[in-house]
């Protein structure tokens, strides 16, 4: 056990890491848990109206997931990929730094799923900008790719991959709960919305 407890502690570190909040802050926006929905994610930062901004969150994010996964798979092979990875999730979604309340974690996810298997993460990929090209509406777009990760993990990857899918997916469902709770309502801010119409979202 002591492999897969590491490597998920790195995970977590690495995970834990809060870009969004970093580069805003450099960039002299301040806060960014202070503009739009609160959250630290790309899709908050380019509320700030900086797209490259928001670019660099979303590949930094990412990165960070798949870095934490393709590092515990050279040292330590494919099972610690995997506890790496759903520890960088744990560790995006509830960074110790910030008192446990980060992002929602699709940019991690992709990356995660990327690095473990990269067939899944390509088509969880092409399906978040599928569907947001056709609905502009960035929690949407997330939950169904990272919804149906799964079962691509599933036929493509294997068990111990769907697993760590399943895991995410959870993850990403549970922090968009309030999401969830405005797209029933038709109520939920497209791509790109000003912080003036998100605030609150």
């Amino acid at each position: 056990m002591i492999e897969p407890i590491g490597a998920a502690l790195l995970g977590y570190l690495l995970g834990s890491i809060p870009f969004g909040l970093v580069l805003t802050r450099l960039a002299g926006y301040g806060d960014i848990r202070k503009i739009g929905s609160g959250n630290i994610g790309a899709t908050n930062v380019l509320r700030t109206g900086n797209k490259p901004l928001a670019a660099a969150t979303l590949l930094l994010d990412s990165g960070k997931g798949a870095l934490a996964a393709l590092l515990a798979l050279v040292v330590a092979g494919p099972t610690a990929a995997l506890w790496a990875g759903g520890g960088a999730m744990l560790g995006h979604s509830f960074p110790v730094w910030l008192g446990f309340k980060g992002g929602k974690g699709v940019a991690t996810a992709l990356g995660v799923l990327l690095a473990v298997a990269w067939p899944v993460g390509l088509i969880a990929c092409l399906t978040w900008l599928t569907t947001a090209a056709v609905f502009r509406i960035s929690s949407l777009s997330a939950l169904i790719a990272i919804g149906t990760a799964p079962v691509w993990s599933w036929f493509l990857a294997g068990p111990s991959v769907a697993l760590l899918a399943l895991f995410i997916a959870v993850l990403v469902f549970i922090r968009h709960e309030s999401n969830i709770r405005r797209l029933l309502k038709g109520e939920e801010p497209k791509i790109g919305a000003k912080k003036k119409d998100a605030a609150g979202r």
